[in-house]
C-alpha cells in the first residue's frame, strides 16, 4: 500500500510524545513552449520556443508534541522554491548609495501552528493556523499522495494551495465518517485574479491577516466501502471589504459583498496494486465585474493587489490512475513498487460574467503519463510527460519532468 500521511491524524499514528516529520520534492523540467508573458496575446511570435527549470517546489518540516490529557500541538514550516533571500550592498557606481537586492525568489511560510484539545474520537477542538481541507489536493497535498511530478494543476490553479488560514476547527470520527467544520479569516477579493481565480485570496501582503469578514469551511469523508474514500467539502464567505484599509464602506461600493462559494467532491480508491483518484471542483464569486474594476483602479497607485480581473466562476475536474506493474514479476523486495500512471484534467480559472471580456487561454485540457518508482515506501522517483491542450488559436504546451520526493516521520 502507498504511504498515506495526513497531518490531522499524526497523533493516532505515533506513540512518541515528540513528533518530527516532513516532506520535500526536487524537480527538473523541460518545457517545450515559451515562458514569455505575451505568448497568449501573440502566439505566432512565440511558437517553437522552449525553456527549462530546476526547482524545489516544497520542503516542509513537521514538529508536533503530545502534552497529555488530550492536549497537543503541531507546527509546519514550509520552504517553497528554495525560500527567499535579499542582500544589501554599497553601490560605488551610483554615488556610494546603499541598495537592497532580491537574491532569491520563493517563500518561507508557517503553514500550520495549532493547539488541540481532544475530548474523544468524535470531538476535537483545534485553534490556530491550519490547513483548510477544501478539495482533494488541500486535504492530501504531500507529494506521495499524487502521481504527477507537480501538484495536480486543476485544483492548484483555481484554489489556494496549500490553503491554510487562522481560525478554529471542530473535527471528529464517527463510525465510517470523518467530519471537520472550520471558521477562518475570510478571503480577500482584491487578491483574486484571472490566472488563479481565488488562489491567492488567503494570502496577505501585510504583517497580519485582515479578518473583517469570516469564512466557513467544512469537509466530510466516508470510508464505508473497502479501499475507497469519498469526500465532500466546501467554503463560503464574503470576500469584499476584507483588505486594508477598510474604507470602502464609505463609498458607493459599500454594498458589494464578493460572496465566494466553493464546492468540491474528491475520492481515492487504494488497493494493493491499483490507485485511482479523482476530483470535481466549482467556485463562484458574486460581483466579479465590479471587483475587477475596483482592483484595476487601486492597482494604478501601486497597491499590493492582483491587477488582472477575476471571473465570476471557475472549475476543475480531474482523474488519475496508477497500476503497480512490479507485482507481475518475481521481485523479492515486496516494499518496492513501480506505478505506471495516467492523468486527465480539465480546468478553467476564468469563466466571465456576461458583462466581462473572455480570455480563452484559461480554458485548458491536460494529460500526463509517467512512472512512479517507490524503492522504499517513503521515497518516490517520478518521471512524466504532460501536455496542455489550449484553444486552437494558441500553442499547446508539452513538457517533460522528473522528480524525487520523500514523505515521512523521523522520530522513533
Amino acid at each position: 500500500m502507498l504511504l498515506m500521511i495526513m497531518p490531522v491524524s499524526i497523533y493516532a499514528q505515533k506513540k512518541s510524545k515528540l513528533i518530527v516529520g516532513g516532506y520535500g520534492e526536487v524537480v527538473l523540467s523541460r518545457n517545450f513552449y515559451s515562458d514569455n508573458v505575451y505568448r497568449y496575446t501573440d502566439p505566432t511570435t512565440y511558437a517553437g520556443q522552449t525553456h527549462g527549470r530546476f526547482d524545489i517546489p516544497h520542503a516542509v518540516i513537521y514538529l508536533g508534541y503530545d502534552f497529555g490529557k488530550g492536549w497537543s500541538m503541531q507546527t509546519e514550516i514550509e520552504f517553497e522554491h528554495l525560500g527567499t533571500g535579499s542582500a544589501v550592498e554599497k553601490e560605488y557606481t551610483e554615488a556610494g548609495e546603499w541598495e537592497s537586492e532580491i537574491e532569491q525568489g520563493g517563500e518561507v511560510e508557517l503553514e500550520q501552528f495549532w493547539i488541540q484539545k481532544s475530548f474523544m474520537p468524535q470531538l476535537n477542538v483545534r485553534v490556530g493556523h491550519m490547513v483548510v481541507p477544501v478539495g482533494g489536493l488541500n486535504n492530501a497535498h504531500e507529494p506521495l499522495n499524487f502521481f504527477t511530478v507537480y501538484r495536480s494543476e486543476g485544483e492548484y490553479t483555481i484554489l489556494p494551495s496549500t490553503w491554510h488560514d487562522t481560525g478554529i476547527s471542530l473535527w471528529g470520527q464517527v463510525s465510517d465518517f470523518r467530519y471537520e467544520a472550520m471558521v477562518v479569516a475570510g478571503l480577500d477579493a482584491f487578491m483574486f485574479n484571472r490566472e488563479r481565480f481565488i488562489g491567492y485570496g488567503h494570502k496577505s501582503p501585510y504583517e497580519y491577516k485582515v479578518a473583517n469578514n469570516y469564512g466557513f469551511a467544512a469537509r466530510v469523508d466516508n470510508t464505508t466501502i473497502k479501499n475507497l474514500r469519498m469526500s465532500l467539502s466546501g467554503y463560503f464567505g464574503n470576500s469584499m471589504h476584507n483588505s486594508y484599509p477598510n474604507d470602502m464602506k464609505n463609498t458607493r461600493y459599500a454594498d458589494v459583498k464578493g460572496s465566494t462559494f466553493v464546492g468540491a467532491f474528491d475520492f481515492v480508491y487504494n488497493s494493493d496494486y491499483l490507485v485511482i483518484r479523482g476530483n470535481a471542483d466549482y467556485g463562484h464569486v458574486s460581483d466579479a465585474a465590479t471587483i475587477s474594476t475596483i482592483k484595476r483602479n487601486l492597482a494604478s497607485s501601486n497597491a499590493p493587489y492582483k491587477k488582472t480581473p477575476v471571473g465570476e466562476a471557475a472549475c476543475a475536474v480531474g482523474i488519475e490512475s496508477g497500476y503497480d506493474i512490479l507485482h507481475l514479476f518475481n521481485v523479492t523486495d515486496k516494499e518496492q513498487k513501480l506505478f505506471i500512471f495516467g492523468r486527465y484534467e480539465y480546468y478553467d480559472s476564468y469563466i466571465p460574467a456576461e458583462d466581462q471580456q473572455d480570455y480563452e487561454y484559461t480554458d485548458v485540457n491536460r494529460i500526463a503519463l509517467g512512472l512512479n518508482w517507490y524503492p522504499i515506501p517513503q521515497i518516490a522517483v517520478k518521471a512524466e510527460y504532460s501536455k496542455r491542450f489550449l484553444k486552437s488559436q494558441y500553442n499547446n504546451e508539452p513538457s517533460i519532468s522528473i522528480g524525487v520526493a520523500y514523505m515521512g516521520f523521523f522520530n522513533k
